[in-house]
């Protein structure tokens, strides 16, 4: 797993090695430059073959420090550069200062202003074919509104983006290409938001970058909220830094915990029995998604229990899968009497008044339980009877965001407030104040998954950049991704490594497919990816 850092567990990493004597801030941020001009040559090899023309856009802060190095190593280059600065260059930090300094010995920083004679603008013939646009402007310092900065605003259209997509200079500026030094000006470092301003009227859209480039790790708004979006494609490079010794980094899913997918025994015992639990007639087929789930991801058994009204519908769909009649709370009792049934998924098709009544059994079995769909919108106005049930149990909640909202509708109206400073509240800190809070796992769904324990540990599974998978939004792929976490919590998988390992392969089984997937070719696919996984 890759490391996903807020900006202010960056500043402590590089603190600490400046004040260990390992580096200087000057150091760094030449290895930063460098790391820049490196990335833009990689991504695109054309511009390392003639000298371009590049405008470097810089900040008030270290970020604008960096720009200041880029601009200087791509005039060593023979590119022809313009330097644009926002701010007094007095107030500059003193590493970004010494680097203004150096910059000015071969060219002028202009000044970004908003008005006069010396205002920041670019006619259209300023630019060449292959105009390169730097944004150093605020990177992860950022901490309020940019949009009443009017030149902020200039700066925006030289990228031809705004946030609905449609181009706004495009036709002046068709090919400028636009790199983000650590993040998008405007957006929120730590939680992948724009930060906007409460008041009203009009505003400036933010820079959407092609390429943005990072230092030592992602940072968090690289893959939240409007993160990816606003980031094109993140490169992160290396500037000679320790890794950190934190508990409450979060972790992104960049490879699979398939540590025991694999089986070993030849028993099907050995492997679990899971029990899904389902809705009435005609209500079936969202339990159904999720047994087929659970079974291909390995349970040994997978039994669907079902109303006696919907058994006929049920049989007549299943082979491998297996049929009980579970027609009420005390059905749902006896069945459990058989200790072999270690998890329970319940939520897909049950029904709200269904789920009232067999969700307090199923924790009250003390078995591991995957709680999805109705089996959470049926506490809805009652959070805390679920979660006095929930705490210190085997249990993986499994909202999307309306789910969420009517489970914890304080920390939801939080996390959709307007972010109008930084560091914003994010989807990380949404998750893990409900996993505190439900004394359980909760898998906060969407592209930018999260998944936090009570203890703070949190994951991110982020359906992004090269692992984007668009078609993932179709109906059923939440019943599979629950029955994917309940076959592992039957195969022994602790709640946390279950569903983060069912969360990636989730992804990775929409990615093998392609386009045109629906949900039952989800469970279908994992044979394959089994397979080239070498399980």
């Amino acid at each position: 797993m890759a490391e996903l850092l807020t900006a202010a567990q960056m500043r402590a990493i590089e603190m600490a090695a400046i004040e260990s004597g390992e580096v200087t801030g000057l150091e760094l941020m030449e290895r930063a430059g460098r790391g820049v001009v490196e990335a833009v040559f990689e991504e695109w090899p054309d511009l390392a073959k003639a000298p371009q023309k590049a405008i470097v856009l810089c900040g008030p802060g270290n970020n604008g420090g960096d720009g200041f190095v880029v601009a200087r190593l791509l005039v060593e280059w023979g590119w022809e550069v313009d330097v644009y600065l926002f701010g007094d260059p007095a107030k500059l930090p003193p590493d970004a200062r010494a680097n203004h300094d150096r910059w000015c010995e071969s060219g002028p920083a202009r000044p970004y202003v908003n008005e006069g004679a010396d205002a920041f603008r670019l006619e259209p013939d300023a630019w060449g074919p292959e105009t390169l646009i730097i944004d150093a402007l605020f990177g992860t310092g950022l901490t309020r509104p940019a949009e009443h900065f009017d030149a902020f605003g200039r700066a925006t259209q030289m990228s031809g983006w705004r946030m609905d997509g449609r181009s706004v200079g495009g036709d002046a500026y068709p090919d400028a290409r636009v790199v983000a030094v650590d993040m998008p000006s405007g957006i929120c470092s730590d939680s992948g938001r724009y930060l906007r301003s409460d008041r009203q009227g009009n505003y400036h859209e933010d820079i959407r970058a092609h390429l943005t480039v990072s230092f030592h790790a992602r940072k968090l708004g690289h893959v939240l909220a409007d993160g990816p979006a606003a980031c094109g494609k993140v490169v992160v490079k290396g500037i000679g830094l320790r890794q950190p010794q934190d508990a409450q980094i979060v972790h992104g899913l960049n490879a699979p915990c398939h540590v025991g997918l694999g089986k070993r025994s030849a028993h099907k015992y050995d492997h679990g029995h899971a029990l899904v639990l389902s809705g009435g007639f005609g209500k079936t087929g969202a339990a159904r998604l999720a047994a087929r789930g659970a079974l291909r991801i390995g349970a040994g058994l997978v039994t669907l229990g079902v109303p006696g009204a919907a058994q006929m519908e049920v049989a007549s769909q299943i082979t491998a899968l297996m049929l009980t009649r579970v027609a009420d709370a005390d059905g749902l009792a006896e069945v459990l009497t058989d200790d072999r049934i270690n998890a329970l998924c319940l939520g897909p098709g049950l029904g709200p008044e269904r789920a009232r009544g067999l969700v307090p059994v199923a924790l009250g079995a003390k078995r591991a339980c995957v709680l999805d769909a109705d089996a959470l919108s049926a506490f809805a106005g009652t959070p805390e009877a679920l979660f006095s049930l929930c705490r210190e149990s085997r249990t993986v909640l499994t909202p999307h965001g309306g789910e969420f909202a009517k489970l914890f509708p304080d920390i939801a109206e939080k996390l959709s407030a307007p972010a109008t400073k930084g560091p914003a509240y994010s989807k990380v800190d949404a998750t893990r104040e409900a996993a505190e809070r439900a004394g359980c796992v909760v898998l906060f769904k969407g592209p930018d998954t999260a998944i936090a324990a009570p203890d703070g540990r949190c994951v991110i599974n982020s359906a992004h950049y090269d692992r984007a998978a668009p078609w993932l939004a179709t109906a059923g792929s939440g019943d599979v991704l629950a029955g994917f976490i309940t076959g592992l919590l039957a195969r022994g998988f602790a709640p946390m490594q279950a569903a983060q390992t069912a969360a990636w392969l989730h992804v990775e089984t929409a990615l093998s497919f392609g386009p045109g997937l629906i949900a039952e070719d989800l469970p279908d696919e994992l044979p394959k990816v089994f397979r080239a996984l070498g399980r």
